[in-house]
Order: structure tokens, then C-alpha cells, then sequence
């Protein structure tokens, strides 16, 4: 069968810790507002190919690290 994938947890906070910089310094670089990257942390919006590429360049990771994925059979 065909394999689908799962969109998991956000990995914003943890990306935005291990690089020493908040959410709210992350929003600045990327042009968007603490609430708005909050919002993504919590899942309550998911990141459009565009705001992930921004956010992944600031964060110096790659699209597919902001979120965990999951594969199914």
C-alpha cells in the first residue's frame, strides 16, 4: 500500500533553544510576530512552504527539522 505521513510535533522551540535565541528574536529575523510563531509552535497553524523555508534559513536547518514526521503503511 501506499506509505502517508503525519505531520507531528513542532519543533520551532527547540530549534529556536539549541540556536540561543527566543521566539520573539526568531519572529524579527523572519518578519513575523511572537504570536504568529507561537501559534506554529502550538500547532495551532501549520507553516505554509514559504513562512517554513523563512523560518528554517534563520534557524539554519532544513524544512523537513521544524516538525517531527511521521510514516505510515
Amino acid at each position: 500500500g501506499a506509505t502517508t505521513i503525519e505531520v507531528g510535533r513542532c519543533l520551532i522551540s527547540d530549534l529556536c533553544r539549541a540556536k540561543g535565541i527566543t521566539q520573539t528574536q526568531l519572529g524579527i529575523l523572519v518578519g513575523m510576530s511572537k504570536g504568529q510563531i507561537s501559534d506554529y509552535g502550538r500547532k495551532r497553524f501549520l507553516l505554509s512552504l514559504e513562512n517554513a523555508k523563512l523560518i528554517a534559513d534563520a534557524l539554519g536547518c532544513h524544512i523537513d527539522d521544524l516538525y517531527e514526521w511521521r510514516y505510515k503503511r
